[in-house]
């Protein structure tokens, strides 16, 4: 029975400066939900090891993101209630995506600082922004270069030492525009906070910018190296002492055109993974089954772009992508090891007037999703905002219809029907339909939004566990009702910054005739999530950092410990005066050496301390 679900939508932002190495894009994007200028919370480094995408988004009140060890070893990001394989991450106009398994989406080997802030679109903004990713997509813009150059030494609990590198230089053409280049090197090893949960990182990149007035043309060569032990990390079984060791490459390029009716980006990428898991690392197996090891290629060209035609505003976006499984040990039970994916969004909008001087703003359009090996969907979306100022400052309520869909991945598909993962060649197209309605207020001093939200969830791919099978996971869809509230309050003063969260969600799931006793990920979620970030700027230079999360999670057999955690990050940050000299930070994760289990099973991550000296010029 479809429930009619409800959500509020919590935006924590203005906490931390964006970075000096990237501004977020100006924008004036008409359709966007919200528009997101500055991080949503305070502590954008770890104590573990260096910065990835990941490491903003621990505390985002936007996302849930669940670790597997430290959050830069492996993460899956979920919004609004739903799996690690519905969120997308994009770079510029394309969405680059892994084909074998969601829970490699997030390894973008792209060093945060050469992009933005991420902006989290949902609903209508991300059918448009997104790709193969039915519920949000977290977007990236690509910052412009300045002259500047980093250095950064860091080391902390359990044996860690990291290290950063990156450096920028701009030049001036004869037409005026700025040719740059940016270098950026990390690397990291630690014996992390359990037994067999070592890592060592490595991460080069090289950025190539031409930039003019009105344009902005990027190049960026990506590679990253990383290894981490975890036990129990993908099994649960804590006995296990698992490891996962991938190596990603990433060929990026994207343009950007801005003109008095719109502007036009278009970008293409390759991706490169290569993977060797081994759920026990005292028996290392290779090129047989059982290994556990693949290699996977995707190439994809995308466009996103706003034009306004008298009236109307014409907003759209698409994207390509073919992708090949290469080799795989263990992926060889599926019907295909190559596919080819398109979709495209169409939604123009046109703005109204109303007599008091209410001004309203009609969005509709559709999405079509294209696939040479799966069923193909037309989905519509449809939006309203009623925006009204006054003198205290504005407010607008937004009402909205979104219809999504994607396509599982290959690890789903391929794996063998029984054992360790077991996969299902049938999985078909995975489809979202959600309706929300949200109030945002705006004074200048201050800034609250509230989201309702109903989402039906049509044969989504979750992985699920049976005591029958106790030593395997199948890959099993599911059909969901999800209820949720997101909400969120931001205010800043001179020294003080502060910004408050809160989720609640409610899902109702019907796995049809398969016999389900537990789930690893569509019913491992927060029924209470609360986030608080604050920055207090006590002294010249320095700055006290608070990221914290309350949560009270649904209950699950497979988990041990308590369903309720508090965690907290915190920073003690000495920043150079002026825009050069040197700086320190020290970082403390889990400040509480809390215990509980993100995923079911997979021990959690301990207490970690890192002390970082840095010089910027």
């Amino acid at each position: 029975m479809y429930k009619t679900h409800a959500a509020a939508a919590a935006l924590l932002f203005v906490m931390n400066p964006a970075s000096a190495w990237a501004q977020q894009a100006s924008d004036d994007e008409e359709l966007s939900e919200i528009t997101v200028n500055a991080t949503r919370v305070v502590n954008d480094s770890p104590a573990s090891s260096y910065a990835t995408l990941a490491t903003a988004l621990r505390f985002d009140p936007l996302t849930e993101l669940q670790s597997r060890g430290l959050a830069e070893g492996q993460s899956d990001v979920s919004v609004r209630g739903g799996l690690f394989e519905n969120t997308g991450f994009k770079v510029g106009a394309v969405t680059v995506m892994d084909p074998q398994t969601g829970h490699y989406v997030a390894e973008l080997p792209v060093d945060p600082a050469l992009l933005s802030v991420p902006a989290i679109f949902k609903g209508i903004d991300s059918a448009v922004e997104g790709f193969n990713s039915a519920i949000a997509t977290v977007s990236y813009a690509i910052g412009r270069l300045e002259d500047r150059g980093y250095v950064s030494l860091g080391a902390g609990s359990d044996d860690l030492n990291f290290q950063t590198l990156r450096f920028s230089r701009t030049t001036t053409n004869a037409s005026g525009n700025d040719l740059g280049v940016a270098v950026s090197l990390s690397r990291s090893e630690g014996d992390g906070s359990v037994r067999f949960g070592d890592h060592e990182f490595m991460r080069a990149n090289l950025q190539l910018q031409h930039a003019g007035v009105d344009s902005q043309t990027d190049l960026i060569v990506s590679y990253q190296d990383k290894f981490f032990g975890w036990p129990g990390a993908y099994t649960g079984f804590a006995t296990l002492p698992e490891i996962d060791d991938t190596q990603t490459t990433l060929l990026l390029a994207n343009h950007r055109r801005e003109s008095g009716d719109g502007w036009i980006e278009v970008g293409g990428y390759y991706r490169r993974l290569v993977d060797d898991y081994d759920f026990n690392r005292s028996n290392v197996e290779s090129g047989t089954p059982g290994s556990f090891e693949h290699e996977t290629r995707v190439l994809g060209v995308g466009f996103q772009g706003l034009q306004r035609v008298g009236r109307v505003s014409w907003r759209y976006g698409g994207q390509v992508s073919s992708d090949e499984l290469v080799r795989s040990t263990d992926l060889t039970n599926g019907l295909f090891t190559t596919r080819t994916y398109a979709t495209l969004s169409v939604v123009p909008s046109i703005e109204t007037t109303l007599a008091g001087g209410s001004r309203v703003l009609w969005r509709a359009g559709a999405t079509v999703d294209y696939s040479n090996r799966d069923a193909n969907a037309v989905s519509p979306l449809l939006g309203v905002t009623l925006s009204r100022t006054d003198a205290g400052g504005s407010t607008d309520y937004s009402l909205e219809y979104a219809a999504t869909s994607q396509v599982p991945g290959y690890t789903a598909l391929n794996s063998n029907p029984t054992g360790l993962f077991g996969g299902n060649p049938l999985l078909g197209r995975e489809k979202a339909k959600q309706l929300s309605a949200s109030v945002l207020r705006d004074t200048g001093d201050w800034q609250m939004r509230a989201t309702l939200f109903s989402r039906r969830d049509d044969k989504l791919v979750d992985w699920t566990y049976s005591t029958g099978a106790p030593f395997a996971r199948q890959a099993n869809a599911v059909d969901i009702d999800v209820i949720g509230l997101e909400a969120f309050f931001v205010r800043s003063w001179e020294s003080i910054d502060l910004a408050l969260g809160y989720t609640v969600l409610d899902k109702d799931a019907d796995y049809g005739s398969t016999q389900v006793d537990a789930s690893f990920y569509a019913l491992n979620f927060a029924k209470h999530r609360a986030t608080l970030a604050f920055a207090y700027r006590f002294a010249h230079g320095f700055e006290l950092r608070l990221d914290n999360e309350y949560r009270s999670q649904e209950d699950n057999p497979l988990r041990v410990g308590d369903d309720t955690a508090y965690l907290a990050s915190v920073a003690l940050v000495w920043s150079p005066p002026g825009e050069s000299g040197f700086g320190a930070a020290l970082v403390v994760d889990n400040a509480t050496d809390s215990t509980y289990q993100p995923f079911p099973g997979t021990p959690a991550s301990g207490r970690q301390i890192g002390l970082s000296v840095s010089y910027i010029w």
